[in-house]
């Protein structure tokens, strides 16, 4: 492996980190690598961010505090460090899909910074059944295990959607990022498949990947039909959704 090859793997990493986390970074030369070059890499910020979330439930549980607790805890540190990102794309997903009447209603609700009753069902149904998973999820080895298998998963589903679909708009976030060839895409799904080993089971692998592929096409198929593409907003959904899933796999094969 060449000198560049390691180098712009280290941008990705980086450029990564600093799009999917609000974590304190130093400042880094991205050498004109651009978001749909590094979203391979998405799945090590989610590592991160399931570390942090996985450090934190340990913690608590050190200091005394029951599972449901320690579990709110990790779960307010990671969308700390994520400054809810994929929340805010999941809740503008779901007032725009809910209340839109048209694909251009429905593109004009999801860019608007308000919250509608749609958002805010969907954002506390997410974190309601995050928080529950875990809770059920025995001890802080298993926790540790499902939040990095759901993190790294969840978000190496954003390469191939992106590659997939076209983007919704002709501006905005999906459209600047450029598009995501079927190598970076592919990179980030190895990534992706890998994580889940931390389940320990085949059967939860098995179960996960299966679950999994049913959302990603699902989501897919329901993104063609709503809004004819996919924006910031549904990679950010898509991530929740995936996440979701991997927790209730672990909470019923670590528990």
């Amino acid at each position: 492996m060449s000198s560049q090859t390691i180098q712009q793997i280290l941008d990705d990493i980086a450029l990564s980190l600093v799009f999917f986390t609000r974590l304190p970074l130093p400042t880094f030369d991205f050498r004109g690598r651009t978001l749909a070059e590094a979203i391979w890499a998405a799945p090590v910020a989610g590592l991160v961010v399931a570390i942090l979330g996985g450090v934190i439930y340990g913690l608590a549980t050190i200091c005394g505090l029951a599972a449901s607790p320690a579990a709110a805890l990790a779960l307010a540190a990671m969308t700390l460090a994520t400054g809810c990102l994929h929340e805010d794309g999941l809740s503008d997903v779901a007032d725009g899909f809910g209340g839109g009447g048209t694909c251009e209603k429905k593109l004009e609700i999801m860019r608007d910074s308000r919250i509608g009753s749609y958002g805010a069902a969907a954002l506390g149904l997410s974190l309601l059944v995050r928080w529950s998973a875990l809770s059920e999820i025995g001890g802080p080895t298993h926790v540790l295990c499902a939040l990095i298998a759901g993190h790294m998963a969840s978000r190496a589903l954003a390469g191939a959607f992106m590659h997939l679909l076209p983007p919704a708009r002709a501006d905005g976030l999906a459209a600047n990022a450029g598009r995501v060839s079927a190598r970076t895409a592919a990179a980030g799904a190895i990534l992706g498949a890998a994580a889940l080993f931390a389940l320990g089971s085949g059967a939860a692998i098995v179960c996960a990947i299966f679950l999994l592929a049913i959302l990603f096409f699902g989501f897919r198929s329901l993104c063609l039909r709503q809004i004819s593409g996919h924006t910031g907003d549904t990679v950010g959904a898509l991530q929740q959704f995936g996440e979701i899933t991997v927790l209730l796999v672990a909470s019923v094969f670590l528990s």
